[in-house]
């Protein structure tokens, strides 16, 4: 099939290669021209384990290309897939302007192709209830021309995007027409051969999937987050809890890890964008309500233990800090729990050292030179106060504590992603505080005092 995909942040890119590695010829519109220069360069702009080796070999085959020309995209193919961006307005709505500017272009450009040929637009964005009926409308009002506008919500996870779109656990597809529905499924066909399910719904349904899923996701972190809090204060391990809990076949294992909360380009977004759509319908998510507010707390759960350590006062204490992509195996700092502590940090005039394997970049183009950042994960513990761990980079997992304790100025660690056992790091001799298990530097009251 031909194919054009607009837009090529993550979803986008990770869409049309993914779509050009099964035997389509595919399209990618953006109209930011240096990032299309590089991809007609065959430079990757995004990191996603995976996606360089099939994007170098689906532009060698003639099957991927890019332009910054929409009218290109739009008169070749006979599905556009629309990945634009959805950010967050002001009022934790999500801001559809991209959406609809580019499918009022899409209209026009329909209408004066002298061929009549047969459209199907797709909305791949993370959009609200009724975004495709809007779409339609729109596109109706702009062209004479027969198409159709489906949805199809993507379900990529950043570090694992390859693998979920080309071995997906469900697709869904909102349609309204037969012939929609069963030019979709030739499409998606090769991708669940091995039997994963291709379920047809109509176009709401399929809007709302999406953002019940990552709120649920969301929901399921902030639980554990909050019963680590809890564990934490009454001397439990949350470990040993969140074993117990997952071998319920009703729960499951994943998603049951406490931290400093959720972050990236989806749940916070989507949890709020799901939340306000409620109430402009009527309806409050006070669920949804309270997953926000704890989140929100849980990025920076840890400052609290950091001024007390330093007894109050940060000022001039040196941080370290591994770890600053929302999570690991991407470059994506967006809504990341490490940026809510630096921020905090600084104001209270600590100084920040920083490493991450792939998110520096991203970082620098932030805070410029009001961070310093190290070359090496032991480069950012050189005579530092105190290392915070925000991200479980594998490479964080077995450090050499040795050299940790010869490089710190201090041998404080504060594990925002519980990398270590307690009782290990006592042995070792290092003050270690994490999220939900005991404390191995002070005590625990376990019952109250009347």
């Amino acid at each position: 099939m031909k194919i054009t995909v607009v837009g090529t942040g993550y979803v986008g890119l990770v869409t049309g290669t993914g779509f050009a590695e099964s035997g389509n010829d595919v399209i990618c519109v953006d109209i930011n021209e240096d990032k299309i220069k590089k991809m007609q360069q065959g430079i990757v702009p995004i990191y996603e384990p995976g996606l360089e080796t099939l994007f170098h070999r689906n532009i060698k085959a003639g099957r991927l290309s890019f332009t910054t020309g929409l009218a290109e995209g739009v008169n070749f193919a006979e599905i556009i897939f629309l990945a634009l961006p959805t950010p967050e307005d002001e009022d934790g709505s999500a801001d559809l302007s991209y959406v609809m500017d580019v499918a009022g272009k899409i209209g026009e450009i329909m209408e004066q192709n002298p061929v009549n040929t047969y459209k199907i637009i797709v909305n791949k964005s993370t959009v609200p209830v009724g975004t495709a009926e809007k779409v339609k409308h729109l596109i109706k009002s702009k062209t004479r021309k027969e198409f159709e506008v489906v949805s199809n919500p993507e379900f990529l996870r950043e570090g694992f995007a390859v693998d979920d779109f080309m071995k997906p656990e469900r697709v869904i597809i909102g349609a309204t027409s037969d012939k929609a529905r069963e030019k979709m499924r030739l499409l998606y066909e090769p991708f669940v051969r091995s039997g994963n399910p291709i379920i047809m719904m109509d176009l709401r349904s399929a809007e709302i999937t999406k953002y019940a899923a990552n709120a649920f996701l969301a929901m399921k972190i902030t639980f554990m987050n909050e019963i680590a809090n809890f564990a934490g204060k009454v001397g439990a391990d949350i470990d040993k809890i969140r074993i117990g809990m997952g071998t319920d076949s009703r729960i499951g294992k994943r998603y049951l890890f406490p931290g400093v909360g959720y972050g990236g380009s989806c749940f916070p977004k989507d949890v709020k964008a799901l939340y306000k759509t409620g109430l402009e319908h009527d309806y409050e998510f006070k669920l949804l309500k309270s997953v926000i507010e704890i989140n929100n707390r849980q990025r920076t759960i840890l400052i609290p233990e950091l001024k007390a350590f330093f007894n109050g006062n940060l000022k001039n204490k040196t941080i370290a800090f591994w770890g600053l992509s929302f999570k690991p195996e991407t470059d994506d700092i967006r809504e990341a729990p490490a940026l809510y502590m630096i921020d905090e940090l600084l104001q209270s005039g600590a100084n920040i050292k920083v490493f991450d394997p792939e998110a520096m970049d991203n970082v620098r183009q932030k805070y410029k030179d009001r961070l310093q950042y190290a070359a090496n994960m032991y480069q950012a513990l050189e005579k530092a106060d105190a290392l915070v761990i925000s991200t479980e980079w594998n490479m964080f997992r077995t450090p050499d504590f040795d050299r940790m304790k010869k490089l710190m100025n201090r041998i404080a660690i504060f594990d925002g992603r519980n990398l270590y056992r307690p009782e290990l790091m006592k042995n070792l001799g290092f003050h270690y505080i994490s999220i939900g298990r005991p404390d191995v530097n002070v005590s625990h009251k376990l019952w109250k005092e009347f």
